[in-house]
């Protein structure tokens, strides 16, 4: 285990593959930690890569400060985390609110980013209104009290009656309530629509054909903002693709690292 003490949050994080390869960082959705990812890091390849994985505030083993948040201070924190463990240049793959905080890292350090995919994400993810229901909710029964919504969210109706769905919806359920909290507050208040247009580096969009969280049409959207950017759809998958469908998920995922390793755009 390893815990970066950052300026404003301390930051669980672990790293797999190569050390001396090319970073790759993992940027989790709503509601889960890093090992959203494991699937992915079990079938990418051991050598060439440096995989890299955190806990946004309030989630997992990182810890949970009680402020507001802005998805300005979640992105500061990936900066700061990237920083402290030596990272100059990386490709990231960010899901869902992970996405938008590689949206929005992407147009601050344009130089430092190189590759980007954008999984089940948007520019503007859902209404102000829609975020403060789900807020009023956390605050009066807890993450558990949304739970059943969630998971019809981010899985097909075929995974929600699995026996590993159970463990999903625990870890959703021990998310603090705090730090659901705090990152919804940052989803509602942001819409990147204007900074993600300005976007030049290699990006491959993914979406789940039974999203309901982040639709397919949705994510292209947010894709076809960027210029030379491609989108696949993944059949069968709800808001959390890389769980559900994790070969075809990583495959599409290793063949853009591999065909965008010397690809910029200008």
């Amino acid at each position: 285990m390893h815990i970066a003490r950052l300026t404003n949050a301390d930051i669980h994080w672990r790293e797999d593959g190569d050390p001396n390869g090319a970073p790759v960082v993992f940027a989790n959705s709503l509601g889960t930690d890093l090992r959203l990812w494991d699937k992915v890091i079990d079938r990418l390849p051991e050598e060439g890569y440096r995989y890299i994985r955190f806990d946004k505030r309030g989630h997992g083993l990182s810890s949970c400060p009680s402020d507001a948040y802005s998805m300005t201070d979640l992105v500061q924190d990936l900066e700061e985390l990237l920083d402290h463990i030596g990272v100059s240049q990386f490709s990231l793959v960010g899901l869902s609110i992970g996405g938008m905080i590689g949206q929005l890292l992407a147009h601050r350090q344009p130089d430092r980013m190189t590759r980007l995919v954008l999984a089940c994400t948007a520019a503007k993810m859902g209404t102000e209104d829609m975020w403060q229901v789900r807020i009023a909710a956390v605050r009066k029964g807890g993450v558990e009290s949304i739970a059943d919504a969630v998971l019809d969210r981010w899985f097909s109706g075929p995974f929600r009656h699995s026996d590993e769905c159970i463990a999903w919806r625990s870890m959703l359920n021990r998310t603090p309530a705090e730090g659901y909290i705090g990152c919804s507050e940052a989803l509602a208040a942001t819409d990147l629509t204007a900074t993600t247009a300005e976007l030049t580096l290699p990006v491959l969009g993914i979406a789940g054909s039974e999203d309901l969280a982040s639709p397919p049409a949705q994510v292209k959207a947010t894709t076809d903002l960027i210029r030379g950017s491609r989108f696949v759809e993944l059949a069968g998958a709800g808001h959390l693709p890389c769980v559900e469908q994790a070969d075809v998920f990583t495959a599409h995922l290793q063949d853009f690292l591999k065909e965008s390793a010397h690809v910029r755009q200008v």
